[in-house]
């Protein structure tokens, strides 16, 4: 069936901002939709808000929104851009969700829209837990005992007939939000409560608990014709109870049997019939019961999902691409398998011959007072993946991968007692692996430890093995020993892990391994299980005999990505890597990308040239450097993971492109950076570093309090603190980590009223541009990933700009820096303070490419192979003539028992772009489509800190004007009413009933406003800010933040859309 000749403009809805449960895997199946859409001769509209997206590039679609991603927002652009076709599948449930109010709302009739790639049909069908089981029913499978409810009432009904435990999940959200596992009616009420108030429909699903039962996927795409193949099916490490997103997995399924899984396809391909997904990729899940073997099926996704990501870089497969064009009409048998030459059909199931374990990569750090025991909703921040020939080689390398510090399975710091054992055996968590090895190290067999984690034994005994082979490399001639030494290799043991256990260096170890010429080789990914040439370079080390790399003698340069998305080091460096790629194409370089994120843009097959899916660390980095010898590398965009290997490639002489490792360390280093602010005379607020306790005591009573204390070498404001007093500081220094001299910390004065800013630039070693100037809202005290700020600008005067561009040209020119560099500085008493200076790629570029429209990883990745910038023609940046805000997207819903209060160190997890013909308009859309509705009318809580109050005239004056009723603490309330306000003063917390928590549970507040500062006023309020989170109040944390509320309530303004390709 060729494509439709009926459909001439199709419109794409991208999955917004990233958050826990939907990451960058849509980023990556929107650019493939995108491209495989326009390859047809299609006309593509995208709609997006998320900015640090490589889908949102202006070169990607024929026309780009960056404008919030609901219905609202939709129909106004579909009314600009009259789409014959929507395609809601490639954006997560954001996109299925807000195609379903389009449909809703009259909208897709109202323009005679058509769905494609699903049906309503469909999507209700799959994603209506009752209508779900009914059709499981018809077509003789089972699922889980269970009903559907829409109030307490209902569900207590339910739980009669389901029993404890019980799992309750809201329909039609995503990454298992608001669902939990209920063993007590107390459990039970809460999470249903929460349940409902997540549900778009206030529908909830409670079914039985299927404890200890095995969980597997199946990828599933199925086209018009009725073709349908497994691309891949996927086994869940733990069992029933964690969700998948949170959990171990790998593929291809390890425990089936052929029966099983004949079974498990057969039933897969039904459900997608009977459902109706006739038109592209599916994820099926089921659980089977190890006793007998009985199964059933748990849910589906009639979309791309986390998991076809993951099927897709596992497999080679690109579901995505397929996707999209069975969306346009064709079948499985016209289309052709990019990866696999020979002119394979895509029908062509996918065989895979060697293993890909996932693991989760969590931020439990980042977040005090959370619970760290995985459940049914997911918590994890990003995934690494990894490829070898058995699961345990897969496994080592994807522990390394991960970046926490661990180079393998290895031994906990502090030795664990028998009965922790056993309790973190019981309860799954992060660390669960690390004491399943402590276990097999005390005498614990796989009976037992299976008994108390529900853990199926194969995996087990991989793991004994592993532990055991432990002592073959303690052995005494070990390293004289070539298959022993081979054999450790080949289970994934890498060279850090082998010196830990013989107390040698990574460095001796690597000598010696060289030398008895035990080295990996590389092998391809082809989808084919290497029974057809493959023509695409995507590779993986493995210890065999072939190697397949086949390297060419082209000019090259290789680009380190940044592994795992983590919180602090995210989508935006992953961005500035395939930015780096498509600039050294551009120059005639072959280009080499290495990461180990499945979810990336970065890792897919025809980013780069040569694509080696490996853990960003010197081992596997220096093998694949060995193979392919490139003039040199860029480690400056994949954030802080690259950067940690500068000094030691450089020590190998392994060439490092653009800014020097020795530049880096000068702006990492705080102790070298203070010597040079002093050395060129630039201004930084009183500071100085301490080594121990006593130094830090005497040191901060010498700047002043309040103080922010931070460690060198951090990302993401990692273990930075405000302190108010001595007791403060003590407390940070004991809790933090290890202060000493090869750790020491830098102590600042904070700059408690002042405004931040963060200006992007661009250097060649002699020329600079300075591309972006970005004002924060929020002022100082709060990480620049978590601030708002907008582009230009929006209240600083000419006269500060220049004193900022004065101070940035300073700085620049006295460090070498070739390609990027971020500095950051605050304005205050008419004085700019310089604050820190990143030469990299920093989180803010994707978004100062899409204001200005210029791609600045991409001039300067052409910076760094050489070139200058007059010879690119690039010396200076238009004048914006409108403004683009930035807004931090946060996780604090996902974790109970959690102050939502913004401060130094970052806990983010995405962002939006909000852009308009005024800050106000550009403000407001940026907050709506974080999720953040401002209140028209209403009552406004305020309770601010003392030094915040001379800034309460302006606010309240505008509440007023506005109407709102103005309620507030004691102390807030009797300024206000000093100003001649009427207000109703309330009790604090602590202060007995009723109080403002009281007032917020009866939705008597519509506004709250609450600064604070020190330790104990932070923890008595913080009940406000929780209860703001959770009733759904729109809250700020801060005073500026409080004025650009009052910037939108009072300017009224009408939104305009345009899309990005008009704007530049």
């Amino acid at each position: 069936m060729p494509k439709r000749k009926d459909l001439n403009s199709i419109l794409i809805i991208g999955a917004g901002p990233i958050v826990i449960g939907q990451a960058c895997e849509f980023d990556y199946s929107g650019v493939q939709a995108c491209k495989a859409l326009k390859e047809e001769g299609y006309r593509v509209i995208l709609v997006n808000s998320n900015p640090a997206t490589i889908m949102t590039d202006p070169e990607i679609a024929d026309a780009t929104y960056i404008e919030p991603v609901n219905w609202k927002s939709l129909r106004k652009i579909i009314s600009q851009e009259k789409p014959d076709a929507i395609l809601p599948t490639m954006g997560g449930q954001t996109g299925l969700n807000a195609a379903l109010d389009l449909n809703k709302h009259g909208v897709l009739k109202e323009f005679g829209v058509e769905l494609i790639g699903a049906t309503k049909e469909a999507i209700d069908k799959a994603e209506d837990r009752e209508l779900f089981a009914e059709c499981m029913k018809k077509i003789g499978l089972e699922t889980p005992k269970a009903g559907l409810a829409h109030n307490i009432e209902e569900a207590k009904k339910i739980l009669k007939l389901v029993g404890f435990p019980c799992i309750i999940r809201p329909n039609f959200t995503m990454g298992g939000s608001g669902s939990g596992i209920a063993y007590n009616p107390e459990e039970f009420e809460e999470i249903c409560e929460r349940g409902l108030d997540l549900s778009p429909t206030t529908e909830l699903y409670i079914d039985q608990y299927l404890s200890g039962w095995k969980e597997y996927e199946m990828e599933v795409v199925r086209d018009k014709a009725d073709n349908c193949i497994i691309i891949c099916s996927i086994e869940n490490f733990d069992p029933m109870g964690v969700h998948t997103g949170d959990s171990i997995t790998v593929a291809p399924a390890q425990t089936l049997t052929d029966k099983e899984y004949q079974k498990m396809r057969n039933a897969s391909m039904a459900i997608l019939r009977e459902i109706g997904v006739e038109t592209g990729g599916s994820n099926v899940q089921f659980s089977i019961n190890p006793e007998n073997g009985d199964m059933v099926v748990i849910e589906m996704n009639p979309r791309v999902s986390r998991s076809s990501a993951l099927a897709s870089k596992a497999t080679g497969f690109p579901i995505a691409k397929i996707a999209a064009k069975l969306a346009v009409g064709f079948t499985l048998d016209e289309l052709k398998n990019d990866i696999s030459g020979d002119g394979i059909p895509a029908s062509f199931e996918p065989t895979i011959d060697y293993v890909v374990t996932k693991i989760p990569r969590f931020n439990f750090e980042k977040f005090p007072g959370a619970e760290e025991i995985l459940s049914s909703q997911m918590k994890s921040v990003g995934e690494v993946m990894a490829i070898g020939s058995s699961f345990q080689e897969s496994f080592q390398k994807a522990i390394r991968g991960l970046e926490i510090g661990k180079c393998g399975l290895v031994e906990l710091s502090i030795k664990p007692s028998k009965s922790e054992i056993r309790s973190r055996l019981i309860s799954p968590t992060p660390e669960r692996i690390f004491y399943i090895a402590e276990a097999f190290r005390n005498g614990y067999t796989i009976e037992e430890i299976f008994e108390i984690s529900g853990i199926d034994p194969w995996f087990l005994s991989e793991l004994e093995e592993l532990v055991h082979y432990e002592s073959i490399i303690r052995k005494k001639d070990f390293l004289k020993d070539k298959n022993a030494f081979r054999g450790a290799k080949s289970r994934g043991f890498s060279d850090e892990r082998i010196a830990q256990l013989i107390n040698k260096t990574e460095s001796e170890i690597r000598r010696v391994r060289k030398k008895l010429k035990i080295k990996p080789v590389f092998k391809r990914v082809d989808t084919c299980g290497a029974e057809f040439r493959t023509t695409t370079a995507y590779m993986y080390s493995t210890y065999q005999d072939e190697c397949e790399a086949d390297p060419t003698k082209n000019k090259k340069i290789m680009v380190l990505g940044g592994g795992p998305n983590r919180i602090g080091q995210g989508i935006e460096f992953d961005y500035c890597c395939v930015h780096a790629a498509q600039a050294l194409k551009e120059e005639g370089y072959e280009t080499i990308m290495v990461n180990c994120n499945p979810e990336t843009v970065s890792t897919d097959y025809d980013t780069s040239d040569r694509l080696y899916f490996e853990p960003i660390t010197l081992e596997d980095v220096t093998e694949i450097v060995d193979v392919e010898k490139p003039e040199g590398l860029i480690i400056q965009y994949g954030g802080q993971t690259p950067l940690k290997l500068a000094s030691a490639l450089e020590e190998l002489k392994i060439p490092i492109l653009g800014t020097s490792p020795d530049q880096i360390d000068l702006s990492e280093d705080r102790e070298r950076f203070l010597n040079f602010v002093k050395k060129f005379n630039l201004t930084q607020p009183p500071n100085g570093m301490a080594s121990n306790e006593t130094e830090a005591l005497n040191l901060a009573n010498e700047i002043g309090y309040p103080l922010v204390v931070r460690p060198s070498y951090v990302l993401g404001g990692r273990a930075m603190e405000i302190v108010y007093d001595d007791k403060d500081l003590i407390k940070y220094l004991n809790s933090a980590f290890q202060v000493n001299d090869e750790n020491p910390v830098l102590l600042d004065r904070f700059l408690d009223i002042a405004v931040e800013f963060d200006v992007e630039a661009i250097s060649d070693g002699k020329e600079i541009v300075i591309c972006g100037i970005l004002q924060h809202i929020e002022q100082a005290g709060v990480h620049s990933g978590d601030s708002a700020c907008s582009i230009p600008p929006y209240d600083s005067s000419p006269k500060v700009i220049k004193k900022i561009k004065t101070e940035v040209n300073k700085v620049i020119s006295n460090m070498e820096i070739i390609g990027l560099v971020n500095v950051q500085l605050a304005y205050v008493n008419d004085q700019v303070y310089l604050l820190e200076v990143n030469p990299r790629a920093s989180r803010t570029i994707p978004f100062v490419s899409k204001a200005l429209g210029i791609p600045l990883a991409r001039i300067a990745a052409k910076i760094m192979a050489g070139k200058k910038l007059k010879e690119l023609g690039f010396d200076k940046v238009p004048e914006l003539k409108r403004y683009c805000v930035k807004e931090a997207v946060l996780p604090f819903n996902k974790f109970q028992n959690v102050d939502p209060i913004l401060g130094p160190e970052m806990r983010s997890t995405g962002e939006v772009m909000g852009i308009g013909s005024s800050f106000a308009e550009a403000f407001e859309k940026a907050e709506i489509a974080a999720g953040v509705e401002i209140p028209k009318n209403g009552s406004v809580f305020i309770s601010v800190r003392d030094t915040d109050k001379q800034f309460l005239s302006e606010i309240v004056t505008s509440l007023n004007e506005e109407g709102f009723e103005l309620i507030a603490t004691k102390g807030t309330a009797s300024v206000i009413k000093e100003m001649g306000f009427k207000v109703k003063p309330i009790k604090k917390v602590l202060e007995g009933r009723p109080n403002i928590i009281d007032l917020m549970k009866n939705n008597d507040v519509n506004l709250v406003i609450n600064t604070t500062e020190g330790r104990e006023s932070i923890q008595d309020s913080s009940s406000i800010r929780r209860t703001a989170l959770d009733q759904k109040i729109c809250c700020t944390t801060t005073i500026q933040g409080a004025k650009a509320i009052c910037e939108v309530l009072s300017k009224k303004v009408d939104w305009t859309y345009q899309k990005l390709q008009d704007m530049n």
